[in-house]
């Protein structure tokens, strides 16, 4: 029961740490990882709206074909 427990307190240890810690890790300011993370917020939301675009576009076309 003792060895669980200490494997639980360690094992959870890793998981409670924030992006950041990551970015320090490799030597590098919080400020780093957060403009890494935001830039890939960004690429997600642009690939998201082109996406959208892209299906409106193909819709009137599928329409338009009759049965």
């Amino acid at each position: 029961m003792r060895l669980m427990t200490a494997l639980m307190i360690l094992i959870a240890g890793p998981v409670a740490a924030h992006p950041g810690h990551i970015v320090d890790a490799a030597g590098h300011n919080h400020w780093v990882g957060g403009i890494l993370l935001g830039a890939a917020g960004i690429a997600a939301a642009v690939g998201l709206l082109k996406g959208r675009k892209a299906k409106k576009k193909a819709e009137p076309d599928a329409e338009a074909e009759p049965a």
